[in-house]
């Protein structure tokens, strides 16, 4: 009964998105459906398909549509994009050629869609005006080995019945039985009926039992199983190859980046680990290798412009850290033969409070307009947090080396610096270095644990080692090296396991490649040092994080402890001055805020505005006032501002002062219906 259910739930589920699909395709406007029905059918992935269908304007559309073909450009960047140019000759091609002896367009034509899939054959060979087989083309390909394609290999053609269109054949589901226009011998008898087919046309039956040239179908007496095969090959060659990431990015994205970043996603590799500093601070260290750097030239130099956006939201969707950064880069003619030759990497850190979060990093190109992104999901423990290894840094080679003055870089555990490229691809003379962290270690496990380094390879142990932890001097830190002279290239998994009198008390895991080739371009890096732990930002950082998660006293302990260190710091002012408006301390706001207003330059609204809040909340109504009016003669009227003053003149009983103010206030904005109020209730008095 249950087999029974499951099996309906599965077809429901497939019945209501295939409803849905044609729903939304219900819904679209012809020229779109003509696009996504014909233009495109064949050479659309899925993935492509169900975020065309998710955009909801033509905006939107006409954006995607020419993402999808700026993505398929063999020559990115060039005013002619061939491949857009190449299939649509096909289809007209196809329309033109193969829909004249059957009822329907030509593109529509099995011999249609794999023109149009496959190009111009090599050879074709025709079969026409026979007694004895059917009218039959047999095309034959070479050259198409880089969409996983054999070789060479034929392909098969028929009119089944002798008019119509011609169908693509199948060596296993026809037989050459169907075609032949007399055969009266046994129907699943493929062998006789391939001997007698190679009596009538000797050509034709050497495709029969076979599409693939030298397989010997014929000795096996049946039609090869891999031509097949070879037929789904060709119906998905299309895709094959295709980096589809860029149609999910360009849904994520659509309503964040600007219109001409929009259709130029570029792919990156990533990677992501958490570290704890010794002073207790957890840091997301991240990387980002964008698969290519586009530059312009000036004056023999060259030069670009990476703007980098972050931002951190727990797991209601609530903002609890944004960063902005600007990296400019600038290359003379030597420099760029250098930086051409090898993938840039992004390097850098943030401190991040304990809690489950999601990660979101764009980078944008503002020289060529392109962008691509990283996410991730976050997990930083607790202080009081039991034993936890963080994830496993794989790295080519390490350097034991302090950044000078105390001042911390991305991918430093400790005193090792840990040299990485993020697809984690290996030549076999490389050193595997691992790294990672083992925190809350108890006495116990420190004396008598045990780390165990296993590699796999197709899902079995090709080599194991095993480590006392007291063997490691710079604990919580473990780096670990393992030559690859042995590692023939495959893909390898790595489990790193702690265990404690035999028992397995947790483990990590990740991948790597170890490749066949002789070198590796290793990434360049970008990075820069930044300011000892000890430095009041971190506090900043992480008294602000605190805030934005609703913890409005742990908030005041960072956020306090940062401006006594910096009382001249506008950012870590405000901050403070934010804790202490929302725990209604504003007799502390004033003494924070005060030495901004009296500085020779303006200060930021805010400031003005929450002193003058915290002002107006203590009764102090002229200062209120005072402060509000300055906010006008430095950034202008606002409606909120007047409101305010309104108010304080109306608690002084200024009657006329409060009706000038917010009369000026309905002038702005007329739909206020509590101000409309308070001025009757005024005009009422007079």
């Amino acid at each position: 009964m249950k087999k029974e259910l499951s099996c309906f739930l599965v077809i429901l589920s497939v019945f209501m998105l295939c409803k849905n699909v044609a729903a939304e395709k219900k819904n679209l406007p012809e020229r779109y459906k003509k696009w996504l029905d014909e233009e495109v059918v064949y050479i659309i992935s899925p993935l492509e398909k169900e975020v065309f269908l998710k955009l909801q304007t033509d905006r939107e559309r006409n954006l995607f549509i020419k993402a999808f073909w700026n993505h398929r450009d063999p020559t990115s960047g060039s005013p002619e994009n061939e491949f857009k140019k190449e299939h649509y000759r096909r289809i007209n091609y196809a329309n033109h050629f193969f829909g004249r002896s059957a009822p329907i367009q030509g593109w529509k034509t099995d011999r249609g869609r794999i023109y149009i899939i496959l190009g111009e054959p090599n050879d074709v060979q025709r079969f026409e005006g026979k007694t004895t087989v059917y009218p039959s083309e047999v095309w034959f390909y070479q050259g198409k080995s880089s969409i996983g394609l054999p070789p060479g290999f034929h392909l098969v053609f028929f009119q089944e019945g002798g008019s119509g269109k011609y169908r693509l054949y199948s060596p296993l589901k026809d037989g050459p039985q169907a075609l032949m226009t007399f055969y009266y011998g046994d129907p699943i008898d493929y062998l006789g009926a391939y001997r007698q087919l190679k009596e009538l046309e000797p050509d034709l039956a050497e495709v029969s039992l076979t599409l693939i040239p030298g397989e010997q179908a014929v000795a096996a007496g049946r039609p090869s199983m891999s031509s097949d095969i070879l037929l789904q090959r060709v119906e998905m060659a299309p895709v094959r190859n295709l980096k589809e990431k860029y149609a999910q990015k360009f849904l994520d994205y659509k309503d964040i980046v600007e219109v001409e970043y929009s259709t130029n996603y570029i792919l990156n590799d990533s990677l992501i680990t958490i570290v704890k500093d010794p002073c207790g601070i957890y840091f997301v260290h991240y990387a980002i290798e964008p698969q290519r750097l586009s530059v312009n030239m000036f004056e023999n130099k060259y030069y670009t412009t990476l703007k980098l956006n972050g931002k951190i939201s727990d797991i209601k969707g609530e903002t609890v850290n944004q960063f902005e950064k600007n990296i400019s880069l600038e290359f003379n003619e030597e420099e760029i033969k250098y930086v051409n030759k090898k993938p840039l990497s992004i390097h850098d850190m943030f401190p991040l409070i304990p809690g489950d979060f999601k990660m979101s990093v764009l980078v944008k190109n503002e020289v060529s307009k392109e962008f691509t992104s990283l996410e991730r999901e976050l997990f930083i423990p607790g202080t009081e947090e039991d034993i936890q290894m963080t994830s496993l840094l794989l790295g080519y080679r390490v350097e034991e080396k302090k950044p000078p003055q105390g001042r911390i870089r991305p991918f430093q555990l400790g005193s090792y610096h840990v040299y990485f490229q993020a697809n984690k691809v290996f030549l076999r003379g490389d050193n595997l270095v691992v790294a990672f962290q083992i925190n809350s270690l108890n006495q116990a496990l420190r004396q008598k644990g045990e780390i165990k380094y296993t590699f796999m390879k197709a899902g079995k142990e090709f080599r194991s080692i095993t480590e006392k932890i007291n063997s490691y001097t710079n604990l919580p830190d473990v780096v670990e090296s393992f030559s690859l002279n042995d590692f023939l290239p495959a893909h390898y998994v790595l489990r790193v396991s702690l265990f404690l009198d035999g028992q397995e008390i947790l483990f990590e895991r990740d991948e790597f490649d170890v490749t066949h080739l002789g070198t590796i371009p290793r990434p360049w890096v970008y990075s820069k040092l930044l300011p000892a732990t000890n430095d009041p930002v971190y506090d900043y950082l992480i008294g602000s994080q605190l805030y934005n998660c609703g913890k409005k006293e742990e908030a005041r302990v960072r956020l306090e402890e940062a401006y006594r260190k910096k009382p001249d710091s506008l950012d870590f002012s405000l901050s403070l001055a934010r804790v202490y408006m929302s725990l209604a301390e504003y007799q502390k706001i004033g003494p924070i805020l005060l030495p901004f207003l009296e500085a020779s330059e303006p200060a930021k609204f805010e400031v003005y505005l929450i002193l003058g809040r915290a002002y107006q909340n203590l009764g102090k109504f002229s200062e209120t006032i005072d402060v509000l009016d300055k906010a006008i003669s430095h950034y202008g009227i606002n409606t909120n501002v007047l409101n305010a003053i309104g108010e304080c003149y109306f608690k002084l009983e200024e009657l006329e002062e409060a009706l000038a103010a917010w009369e000026k206030s309905l002038e702005i904005n007329s739909n206020q219906p509590q101000i409309k109020k308070n001025i009757e209730a005024i005009k009422e008095k007079k």
